[in-house]
């Protein structure tokens, strides 16, 4: 059964989400993000997907303060991506209370220095961020677009003992299109030692059941929890035990 994990987007220690990543089409919500994890904890998904927007313009972690007090929601797991681009980041990203780090821009820049944290920090806590944009990964709070493809980036990474990717299909993002079901078949039967997040596009409790169905093992659900598409209630069915998130 595929694992759903809320996401939350921040911007100045506020939820926020983004269209296709654009920074210029965001929208702000009145949730705060600590009331948000406690919300979706209590509804039975501990494992909560966290971005730090002005940690992926800045280059390092800009929301530390807000990510200490999500952390602190019992029974919360806390994956956080954005801006972790040195070891110095990711030691005040674990410190801060986050289970997972997400390297997204590093991880495609320098492989074997995302190889080396996996092997120093554990592939249960490190998490690939890949994120797609026509075929190719983009990088820097997706504002620059690269040459490699996410099935060559988790390739390079595999070795060193990559267990865990996000793939997020950019040009679905916040737009509630329907999840690129296909690429994440691709992707799972390429790799099929990693696990592979889907992201990108959920708009209805019919989006996760095809990725469900074709067996994609996670999924991300954002926008579509906040502008109230998917209810936590209709994702009761899918929801896992905190002390497994």
């Amino acid at each position: 059964m595929i694992e759903i994990i809320p996401a939350i987007d921040i911007i100045g220690g506020r939820c926020v989400r983004l269209s296709q990543g654009d920074y210029d089409r965001c929208t702000t919500y009145d949730a705060q993000p600590v009331d948000m994890v406690k919300r979706y904890v209590d509804a039975g998904f501990g494992r909560v997907h966290v971005v730090d927007l002005d940690g992926a313009k800045a280059s390092y972690p800009r929301n530390l303060a807000t990510l200490e007090r999500m952390a602190s929601v019992d029974g919360a797991s806390i994956e956080w991506g954005g801006g972790i681009k040195s070891e110095d980041a990711l030691r005040d990203l674990f410190n801060a209370g986050a289970t997972y780090a997400i390297i997204g821009s590093l991880a495609a820049k320098n492989p074997s220095l995302m190889g080396e944290w996996i092997k120093t920090y554990g592939s249960d806590k490190m998490v690939l961020g890949a994120d797609v944009r026509e075929g190719k990964i983009a990088v820097s709070g997706w504002l620059e677009d690269t040459e490699l493809t996410i099935s060559d980036l988790v390739a390079k990474l595999e070795p060193y003992g990559l267990t865990q990717a996000i793939c997020t299909e950019i040009s679905r993002d916040g737009m509630f299109t329907g999840a690129a079901v296909g690429l994440y078949e691709e992707l799972m039967a390429q790799h099929p030692s990693v696990i592979f997040t889907a992201s990108g596009g959920i708009g209805s409790m019919d989006d996760i059941v095809a990725l469900d169905e074709a067996g994609v093992p996670r999924v991300i659900v954002g926008k579509a929890l906040y502008e109230g598409r998917i209810a936590l209630e209709d994702m009761s069915r899918y929801a896992y035990p905190s002390q497994h998130a």
